[in-house]
């Protein structure tokens, strides 16, 4: 059935934005059929939501599930999804790795008054990420109750509005239509590929000109994203969520070699430009900052990833983060350590069963011109 498909009418007729976005693979299969797991925070199904590995599974391993709502916002006329002006709305948490490459995007692009957003509570519980009470007070800008549905309480309604037996997870980020009252898309990796050209014609000129995923260097991005996505990005998922010895063994070995991998590489860059890419920042910077942002506040103690912390074990990688951080308002703004070091510690009852979330690393990003001292007589 997947070949029929991928040599029909509808294949060939998809909207150049795929394309453009590079949804598309030089064979002409779509990116979004790949057989790996999609890049979204998993949180929980019609099983217990709490457990991140099934108890039942052996193997011990972490498995992370494919996004459910694939559709796009697109410029082209006719588009099922237009490009408008405040006619989309998107759900995250700032806590999440994943919703906050869109966020941090959203920024970047000029997207603050074309697309709404909110952030649900840190807290995920056995009824999946609930929004915030009229009556708690949250850091974060726009930690408010459901904007667009006063009744709703939790992520879930609004994935149960769609379908009453939807079985799948309920994750952020979600990009809502208020025009029909529907999900647009709840993958992040094609949600921030929206972002990037689609909105171009209303925006203005200085946003406009900003390329995220440069032609020039969409070979190398792409490249870079399948080993950093499996081997890091959920890589710390793996090493975290496995529940025997030889699941976490496997996962926390993988990571390291590829953070020592991106480690010569970043070195090698330093002496070009301070991005992974070329002279500008780009998708490589976002998708990997959001994990290594989280790296030594949660991953090292959490999710066991302590062979080393990025501060006194990766030179390069600890420059390249901070200068993310201290210098592009889009990636300092849209980081939030309350909720990234709560979340993953109050909520991973299966990890961490007393929920105590540790008072280090202090500061959580250290200023440009500082090092820990085993790393300055390193020097």
């Amino acid at each position: 059935m997947l070949l029929t498909f991928l040599r029909s009418p509808a294949l060939l007729s998809l909207p150049r934005p795929a394309l453009r976005a590079g949804f598309l693979t030089a064979s002409g299969i779509p990116t979004h059929f790949s057989t790996r797991p999609f890049q979204n925070m998993a949180t929980g199904n019609k099983d217990k939501i709490t457990d991140w590995v099934n108890p039942n599974d052996k193997s011990g391993e972490f498995k992370r599930q494919q996004s459910v709502f694939r559709s796009f916002i697109s410029r082209d006329p006719g588009a099922e999804f237009p490009p408008e002006k405040g006619r989309y709305h998107l759900y995250v948490s700032y806590a999440c790795p994943w919703a906050h490459r869109t966020l941090i995007t959203r920024k970047l692009k000029g997207l603050e008054d074309i697309i709404s957003f909110s952030s649900v509570h840190w807290h995920l519980g056995e009824k999946g990420w609930r929004f915030v009470t009229s009556d708690e007070d949250l850091p974060g800008e726009n930690t408010i109750p459901d904007p667009l549905h006063k009744d709703f309480t939790h992520l879930r309604d609004i994935y149960f509005s769609q379908n009453p037996d939807y079985t799948g997870r309920f994750t952020v980020p979600v990009l809502f239509d208020k025009q029909t009252g529907r999900i647009v898309s709840n993958e992040s990796a094609e949600i921030i590929r929206m972002f990037y050209y689609e909105f171009d014609d209303i925006l203005p000129e200085e946003y406009k000109k900003i390329d995220l995923y440069p032609s020039a260097l969409r070979s190398e991005i792409d490249t870079s994203n399948e080993w950093i996505y499996n081997d890091v990005n959920n890589g710390v998922y793996k090493s975290g969520f496995a529940t025997t010895q030889e699941a976490y063994e496997k996962a926390v070995t993988t990571l390291f070699s590829s953070l020592d991998k991106i480690e010569a590489h970043l070195s090698k860059q330093a002496s070009v430009s301070p991005y992974f890419f070329g002279n500008t920042v780009t998708e490589a910077d976002i998708r990997l900052f959001t994990t290594i942002i989280r790296f030594d506040p949660v991953y090292v103690q959490h999710f066991k990833c302590n062979i080393r912390d990025i501060r006194s074990g990766f030179p390069a990688i600890h420059r390249w983060v901070r200068g993310l951080y201290w210098d592009l308002p889009a990636f300092r703004d849209t980081t939030d350590f309350e909720h990234i070091k709560k979340h993953y510690t109050k909520s991973h009852k299966q990890i961490n069963q007393f929920a105590i979330t540790p008072v280090g690393p202090f500061p959580d990003v250290l200023p440009k011109d500082e090092e820990v001292k085993a790393a300055q007589v390193a020097k």
